[in-house]
């Protein structure tokens, strides 16, 4: 196997001792950990409002922890293509677990949430990173492969997380949904430490902490304006437009900092290259889809269709089966026919996936909207399975880490401007649908439809205003889902013919 050159030195040592299955394993295990704290702390958080109430800091529990992961991304990538993979890695996941640990002995709403930034800071170094390990131990061929089995772990993590979650609730306590971490991360440091070598070529960096400093600042306020605006703040009320003015700035002062830094936090010559600039940009669309799909479908096939929790969590989690089955697929064909053509068929599935949404009705069934999530999970897996690789083969390992992180900040961002954005959308055409015809209720009183006991409740012609009404705004929403995914596949048709290989 050829090792990337620059910062990698001792070539042929490195290839002695580095134990690629076992590195393999622990960054698995390492991703594992990060991605099953979403679902099982999602199982756990009825529990533990019960137990430590704060009812209004509800969402603060999970933005707390986006939050930080996405001002970090970035900061770690760069750090990691100035000290090596393993160090700042290894920061990460000691961070993720003091907070998980912290998080375990919390007896307030407002704790948990300052112990969640702790854990979400720790986790902003854990799936960019593990997945440039993985770029930097195997060739472009065999990246192709291994990132099926990354993406895996997504699908693992979304199966089991809901499951372990609501047996340790039920039998054990709430707690222990947090210290279910610590196991897996020592696992994974301990292989880590014991089966990745790498030979950093020791040199005085100049690190640019007010670049770091700067992003950290322009990414915090604009993530509060899209978690709170419209809610917490009205759009145009002081504080909200305050922070649009310090987000404005900051980014001014970032980009004139970065373009003056030695080493800087984000290096704008990479967005230079064609293929990551689409990736990334598609990233961004695909990330704004993902999140209304994943926060709007359980309550269509709970409210209108008038389906349990779990058989709408199964409409989910054919999302999580399609995209490993995608990726392990994308693993064969970027090489047979490349990586434009993957992630064409990826675009065409979140279209139909999409279109399936769209024309989704109360008499549709489950299964229709299951369809329609494994559609969506194949095309996304096909399509970030070919970006990653492709990203890891333009760049050379000085900045992969950087390369790698700024897609999945990406697509985190996507994620957060989609929650706010689609949860508007949702809101604004409630109100509308009510107004319109006249009826008394508020965007509240949909929560009704969502608790059997009261749903059943409910006169005939009160649930079918506030179901019609509830199917009306989300088809709007999945319209909007829809145009996303046409975006998406036309910024596709942009990516090179052919890649450049840096490695």
């Amino acid at each position: 196997m050829s090792i990337p050159t620059g910062k990698i030195t001792k070539e042929d040592s490195r290839k002695k001792q580095t134990k690629k299955p076992l590195v393999l394993a622990s960054v698995m295990l390492a991703m594992f950990m990060g991605a099953i704290e979403a679902t099982i702390v999602s199982t756990a958080m009825p529990a533990i409002v019960a137990d430590l109430g704060g009812f209004t800091l509800y969402s603060w529990v999970f933005s707390a922890y986006l939050l930080m992961n996405s001002v970090t991304v970035l900061i770690y990538g760069k750090l990691s293509d100035l000290f090596g993979r393993k160090p700042i890695l290894t920061i990460g996941i000691i961070f993720f677990l003091i907070g998980s640990i912290l998080c375990g002995f919390a007896t307030s709403m407002k704790m948990l949430i300052v112990f969640r930034l702790i854990q979400g800071f720790g986790a902003g170094a854990v799936t960019p990173i593990a997945t440039t390990i993985v770029g930097d131990i195997y060739t472009t061929e065999e990246r192709a492969k291994i990132q099926g089995y990354l993406s895996s772990v997504w699908g693992i993590s979304a199966i089991t997380g809901p499951a372990v979650g609501g047996l340790l609730v039920q039998y054990v306590s709430w707690h222990y949904v947090f210290w279910i971490n610590i196991p897996l991360g020592i696992l994974s440091l301990v292989g880590l430490w014991m089966f990745l070598h790498e030979d950093i070529s020791k040199k005085k960096h100049e690190i640019d902490y007010l670049g770091a400093l700067l992003m950290t600042f322009m990414i915090s306020s604009l993530m509060f304006i899209l978690v709170e605006g419209g809610s917490r703040f009205a759009w145009d009320s002081w504080q909200t437009l305050s922070l649009f003015a310090f987000c404005a700035l900051t980014f001014l002062l970032f980009v004139l900092q970065e373009s003056r830094a030695k080493e800087p936090v984000m290096p704008f010559s990479l967005w230079k290259e064609r293929s990551i600039l689409i990736a990334n940009t598609t990233s961004l669309t695909t990330g704004i889809m993902l999140i209304g799909i994943s926060s709007f479908l359980p309550t269509f096939v709970q409210g209108v269709m008038e389906q349990t929790p779990i058989v709408a969590g199964f409409t989910l989690t054919t999302m999580s089966i399609g995209w490993p089955i995608a990726s392990t697929l994308a693993g064969r064909w970027l090489i047979t026919i490349g990586y434009r053509k993957t992630s064409i068929i990826g675009g065409v599935s979140l279209i139909i996936g999409s279109i399936t949404f769209v024309t989704m009705l109360a008499s549709s069934g489950p299964l229709w909207a299951a369809l329609g999530s494994f559609l969506v999970g194949l095309g996304m897996g096909l399509t970030s399975t070919a970006f990653i690789v492709s990203i890891q083969s333009t760049v050379r390992w000085e900045q992969r880490g950087i390369a790698t992180a700024s897609n999945m900040f990406m697509r985190n961002l996507g994620n957060t401007i989609g929650a706010a954005l689609l949860g508007g959308i949702l809101n604004n055409r409630l109100s509308q649908y009510f107004s319109q015809n006249r009826h008394s209720y508020s965007v509240d009183d949909v929560n009704i439809l969502l608790k059997s006991t009261e749903r059943d409740q409910l006169s005939e012609s009160a649930r079918s205003i506030l179901q019609n009404g509830l199917t009306h705004s989300l088809h709007f929403v999945y319209y909007v889902v829809l145009a996303f995914a046409v975006i998406s596949l036309l910024l596709i048709l942009f990516i090179p013919k052919k890649i450049d290989s840096s490695v």
